[in-house]
């Protein structure tokens, strides 16, 4: 092991060498000399930019598009559910689903906003080109959008005079806020088991059983009855929803170590809490299948069962090839199963 020499004596001894040695070493050491320089600048700080175009790209990013696309499909999977003729695809359904769909997303936007607030710090670790960690906005005005589409959300939510769609935006708003707040009994995130009852009661059950009797009953006027694509779906996404629950934590366990969040990931470790949440949705393909296979209805059974067998042989291939030390690698897969979780929302109204 050479001993550590000032950065002049490197160049001195880089120089000799050149000198002694064949011009390819001499190559080598101007490379190395070249090196040293760059390691001795300092980085340059970066500076957001006001342009219109740069502010629209964060607040995309603010808004966690992947989530907003989940709340998106699941809606209008969960929407067709109580659909049985024709007769029902009427301006009135159409309507209804927009209805749903506006103060929802407002919602969803609330949620994931908040939940940046409260985690610059983590997040800038964990997630550096989110637009608050990052810089491209302030807390200031990451306050006011927060604040200005849960406004809105409710607003829409009481114009439309639902009380089911009512109650799923208020439930997403206090589990939203009770998982991401830093107040006494609260920031429900740094305690697992309380993360992901958040998370299923929002993703699985809200979106599942609000919205599907705000579509049946106060859209289409129908008496209230729960359905078996309906039983089919919630019980499913229970599953679904408790995997990306614990998977999102897989690629911060650096950022939630160093702050204290204490997730499975970090008690478990990565590579146990993986495999964990391969199995369970393999359980659930698995199981999706056997309901399928027994559906009276070909097209409907057909669709269940060679539908749910692709996703779950997409799912293991895929799986095998992931490096779970590897941070790329795993925020990838993370993002291939919210495609996976968008699939299942076509699939689910095949149930009948």
């Amino acid at each position: 092991m050479q001993p550590n020499v000032p950065v002049n004596d490197k160049f001195y001894q880089c120089n000799l060498q050149i000198i002694r040695k064949p011009f390819s070493d001499g190559w080598r050491c101007f490379q190395t000399t070249l090196e040293i320089e760059h390691t001795l600048e300092p980085e340059p700080e970066y500076k957001p930019t006001s342009t219109l175009a740069a502010q629209l790209d964060a607040f995309y990013r603010f808004t966690r598009p992947h989530t907003i696309i989940g709340t998106f499909i699941g809606i209008i999977s969960v929407s067709l559910l109580p659909v049985q003729t024709m007769a029902d695809l009427s301006p009135t359904f159409f309507m209804g689903i927009l209805k749903t769909l506006l103060p929802a997303i407002l919602m969803n936007i609330y949620v994931v906003g908040l939940n940046q607030l409260y985690d610059i710090q983590i997040d800038k670790v964990n997630k550096p080109d989110l637009p608050l960690a990052r810089g491209d906005f302030s807390e200031k005005v990451g306050t006011a959008i927060v604040a200005t589409v849960s406004t809105l959300s409710f607003g829409m939510g009481l114009a439309f005079k639902s009380p089911p769609l009512l109650f799923a935006l208020l439930i997403c708003f206090l589990l939203g806020s009770a998982y991401s707040v830093d107040l006494p009994f609260l920031r429900w995130k740094k305690h697992p088991l309380l993360a992901a009852a958040c998370i299923l009661c929002v993703r699985a059950l809200a979106l599942q059983l609000a919205f599907f009797i705000h579509i049946q009953n106060y859209v289409l006027g129908k008496p209230i009855l729960f359905t078996k694509p309906l039983i089919f779906g919630t019980t499913f996404m229970c599953f679904f929803v408790a995997v990306i629950a614990l998977f999102k934590d897989i690629p911060d366990v650096d950022g939630d170590r160093h702050y204290g969040i204490q997730s499975f990931s970090v008690q478990l470790g990565q590579e146990k809490v993986f495999w964990l949440c391969i199995n369970m949705l393999l359980m659930a393909y698995g199981s999706a299948v056997v309901i399928g296979a027994s559906l009276p209805y070909p097209l409907s059974k057909m669709v269940t069962v060679v539908g749910h067998c692709m996703l779950a042989s997409i799912l293991w291939l895929r799986a095998r090839c992931v490096d779970v030390r590897n941070k790329g690698d795993v925020t990838s897969f993370y993002m291939f199963i919210w495609n996976l979780f968008y699939a299942e929302y076509f699939l689910i109204p095949f149930v009948r």
